[in-house]
């Protein structure tokens, strides 16, 4: 009988695999314009998930895991007096590429049109929040958090595809890791290339770490993500 191989050990803060954890060179960055990071329980991915390393970059940041919660206040562990200053990265069909625009972040109504006063709107928004899963767990996660509803909607218009390349293939070609949401948003918002500069060094620093892990754990290797099942289901 083959031995059964050892587990690789997590780090206990990043929680990856420690072939991949860049814990040593992150220096957090004092963001004024929140993150709150909504993961969905099933995407916890060890190897090429950014949720929790987004966060770690991050002084102004939190991280939840669950499938819903009764308002953004729970959800952030602290009150939000406007949840309509909060900003909450959109998943429906609106496309910047469909919009008369070449902003990067695009503020939408809930018909997926141009607001009105793009400038003003985004200067006001005190907080963003992110959904982390696949396509269908995200769309979950703002299916059960109606209080979504109440924050402003927002998409982004990034001028490349994801760092993740081959790695990891996003729906869209506007799919992007969460950390480089989180860059784009935060960046954008705050007007601080600075902090675009740290989240996508560090997710180009653990991309590295991965590439160069992959050949000798295949452990690491990325398992195909569930697919979404287009068939009909019979009538009984």
């Amino acid at each position: 009988m083959d031995p059964v191989p050892e587990q690789i050990p997590d780090c206990p803060d990043c929680r990856k695999p420690q072939p991949l954890c860049i814990c040593d060179s992150i220096m957090p960055v004092d963001n004024r314009v929140a993150l709150l990071i909504l993961q969905h329980p099933q995407e916890q991915d060890r190897a090429l998930g950014t949720a929790r390393l987004t966060a770690l970059c991050l002084k102004n940041s939190v991280l939840k895991i669950g499938l819903s919660w009764p308002s953004l206040s729970k959800a952030l562990g602290r009150p939000v007096q406007d949840p309509s200053r909060w900003a909450v990265l959109y998943l429906g069909s609106a496309k910047a590429a469909a919009l008369d625009t070449d902003a990067d972040i695009i503020a939408i109504n809930r018909k997926g049109e141009l607001e009105d006063q793009q400038r003003a709107i985004l200067k006001d928004i005190e907080g963003v929040v992110l959904l982390d899963g696949t396509w269908s767990q995200a769309k979950a996660l703002w299916w059960r958090n109606a209080w979504m509803l109440k924050c402003q909607r927002v998409i982004l218009n990034p001028a490349k595809p994801s760092r993740y390349g081959k790695l990891r293939r996003e729906p869209r070609r506007e799919g992007l890791a969460t950390i480089e949401a989180a860059a784009m948003l935060l960046a954008g918002l705050e007007r601080r290339p600075d902090i675009a500069t740290t989240l996508n060094s560090a997710f180009e620093r653990m991309l590295a770490k991965y590439q160069e892990a992959r050949a000798e754990l295949p452990e690491l290797e990325p398992k195909p993500r569930p697919k979404r099942d287009y068939r009909r289901r019979k009538r009984g």
